[in-house]
């Protein structure tokens, strides 16, 4: 077996593991398991499931992705940007479709694991992800409003637009105290670093804000007078029954689930990378992240995958293997079955204040802003991806955001790809280290010769068809150099052969010059090779320019 499918964990193992590192990894996980704490709670209360679905996740998820995945330092869970789907899957299909969805995912993340798709992901266009990361962010925040004022609502909106409008038709219900709980939960968030980098903001201000709620008797709403008990267990694994209609419907927000979870696990790895100077296995890295999908569904849970601010926590507290991830999903394991009776005592309010700076800290607000100063190809990506996330739906957004980028892409690369018409000499293929001492030679009367530049896909065959239009008359021989073509697609193929044929209809030959090995493979397999004549196929331009002589020699003497 190659390391592309061996987890880190065997070769940490395998390399010698010291005990100096396991209390360096026992202290970073047990730190990074307080920090997760809050954070898994949120999540799943923010994504309309009760609160120990958040800790399921975080314990199963997070031990699979630590143990069996490509990251040294990787600490999986529920994440912000699962918010949104999660939450719109269990409004159409109910708790036991977003079972369902995160199962299906979880195959197709361990499919796209098998088949080697990790180092692809990483190419989706960065104005997509700001774009969609941003809109998440944007929504995150809208969704806390009401928690974060204490709005006396029923109900709240599902769409961005009627949210908004509602939270302002109840502006004059803001409860003082949720307020203020909300605020300084904010506040003590953000600023607590100054006064310790190991004890998290967030852990201190719901602390401070559970016991003031308990002892004050605070008209504020708690975990437990919306969700009541949080079980202190973990639930036996079931596998939920769909059936085939369900599992159609299904495929869409799996298949968001899916690339959602991939992009984001991996951007923490590459993150993680950078910090810590190491370099993560990207494939085997999604095998585990839909290893723990599928298992975190059977528990009950919701979707998992890399989650950065942790992973950037375990590293900045010594973290350095896989075993302080599966250290924080003991701690979490330890703190459901003997604490969590107490979490029912947390306040609403400094749940939404912590979303609100999780909303913050994944806005991206600096790299948006950096974004629309540049191309106009990138801020269309970016703000369609954007406001379709936020007006419309994040699967909607992925999915349209993918296809204007492919269209972009093709349309830069196609101006990248060259089409010149080269007359009177032309240039050695031989290449000096003096442009001007490069050797010229002259071209035969009655032979055109044109270059190609860059990948042939069919934008670039349809505009060479574009330009042999513009020859005035037929040359007897048109000589194509090829020696800057990389690859050739399937529809560069057929136009590039549909236009040989109707060149040699009107009594032209057609050399070919320098053309790369694997392009020569894609050619004989099509046939085109053969319809050229392999005395045709010159191996670079001198070849070409002697053939052509020899032809124009041929016809003369055929034709006086």
């Amino acid at each position: 077996m190659t390391k592309t499918f061996i987890p880190k964990l065997f070769t940490v193992f395998n390399q010698g593991y010291s005990r100096k590192q396991f209390y360096s990894d026992s202290l970073s996980g047990l730190i990074v398991g307080i920090v997760a704490l809050p954070l898994a709670i949120a999540f799943a209360i923010a994504s309309g499931v009760s609160p120990e679905k958040g800790l399921i996740t975080a314990i199963i998820g997070g031990f699979i992705i630590s143990a069996f995945g490509g990251s040294r330092v990787q600490i999986g869970g529920p994440t912000g940007a699962f918010i949104i789907i999660v939450y719109s899957i269990i409004q159409k299909y109910g708790v036991d479709g977003l079972t369902a969805a995160t199962l299906i995912a979880g195959v197709m993340i361990m499919i796209m694991g098998f088949a080697k798709l990790g180092s692809l992901i990483k190419f989706i266009p960065y104005p997509l992800v700001v774009g969609f990361t941003s809109g998440i962010a944007l929504t995150i925040f809208s969704t806390q409003i009401k928690d974060f004022f204490g709005f006396e609502m029923t109900s709240v909106p599902a769409d961005f637009i009627p949210k908004w409008g509602a939270f302002l038709s109840h502006a004059n219900s803001v409860n003082v105290y949720s307020l203020i709980i909300a605020a300084s939960t904010v506040i003590i968030s953000l600023q607590f670093k100054r006064i310790s980098k190991r004890i998290p903001g967030s852990l201190v201000a719901i602390l401070l804000a559970t016991l003031a709620v308990h002892f004050f008797n605070l008209p504020v709403e708690t975990i437990e007078t919306k969700f009541g008990e949080i079980s202190g267990s973990l639930q036996m694994p079931s596998i939920p029954h769909i059936n085939f209609s369900q599992f159609k419907e299904l495929l869409q927000p799996a298949f968001t689930i899916a690339i959602l979870g991939s992009i984001e696990s991996l951007l923490s790895a590459v993150v993680a990378d950078g910090m810590i100077g190491k370099t993560h296995r990207s494939n085997i890295e999604l095998v585990a992240q839909g290893a723990a999908n599928i298992f975190s569904s059977v528990f009950g849970g919701i979707p998992a995958t890399g989650a950065i601010a942790r992973t950037a926590t375990n590293i900045r507290n010594g973290g350095r293997t896989p075993v302080a991830g599966i250290i924080h999903s003991i701690t979490l394991l330890i703190i459901l079955l003997f604490a969590g009776k107490w979490a029912k005592l947390i306040p609403l309010s400094t749940l939404a204040g912590i979303l609100m700076v999780v909303a913050y800290n994944m806005s991206e607000w600096r790299s948006f802003i950096s974004i629309l100063k540049g191309p106009r190809q990138d801020i269309a990506i970016l703000l369609s991806t954007f406001f379709l996330t936020v007006l419309v739906d994040l699967t909607v957004a992925i999915q349209i955001g993918m296809v204007l980028s492919a269209f972009l892409f093709m349309s830069r690369m196609s101006k990248i790809g060259g089409i010149s018409d080269i007359g009177g000499q032309v240039e050695e293929d031989t290449a000096t280290a003096d442009p001007d001492a490069t050797l010229k030679l002259s071209i035969p009367e009655g032979v055109k010769v044109y270059e190609i530049n860059g990948p042939f896909f069919f934008g670039v065959a349809n505009k060479f068809k574009e330009t042999l239009k513009d020859i005035d008359e037929n040359p007897a021989v048109l000589i194509i150099r090829m020696r800057s073509v990389p690859i050739i697609d399937s529809t560069g193929l057929h136009n590039f052969h549909e236009m040989i044929k109707g060149i040699q209809a009107g009594g032209t030959k057609v050399v070919l010059s320098a053309v790369q090995p694997e392009v020569l493979k894609e050619l004989e397999k099509s046939r085109i090779l053969f319809a050229v004549g392999k005395k045709n196929l010159a191996a670079n331009i001198r070849e070409a320019l002697e053939r052509s002589a020899q032809i124009i020699k041929e016809l003369r003497e055929t034709h006086p």
